[in-house]
């Protein structure tokens, strides 16, 4: 499909439906294409798949936080 920016501005929910059901949606400004509006896939992670990957930045050398979903269940915790 595509459509014309006066146009999105104008019918952003018709065309924000239509990338919905999966269409690609290519934007033009002054007849020339300079978008394109893709439907976003949804990846969902298992506890497992997110336990698996690895610490990064500050953390990566935090020993504490190693196992992360016993760290954040030690956070969690409330304080005595």
């Amino acid at each position: 499909m595509k459509t014309s920016a006066k146009d999105l501005r104008i019918h952003t929910k018709r065309i924000l439906e239509a990338v919905e059901r999966g269409e690609e949606v290519t934007i033009t400004h002054r007849g020339r294409p300079c978008a394109k509006l893709v439907p976003v896939r949804k990846q969902r992670r298992s506890a497992g798949q997110a336990a698996a990957l690895p610490l990064f930045g500050i953390w990566k050398d935090n020993k504490a936080a190693r196992d992360v979903a016993a760290y954040l269940d030690k956070l969690r915790q409330p304080r005595r």
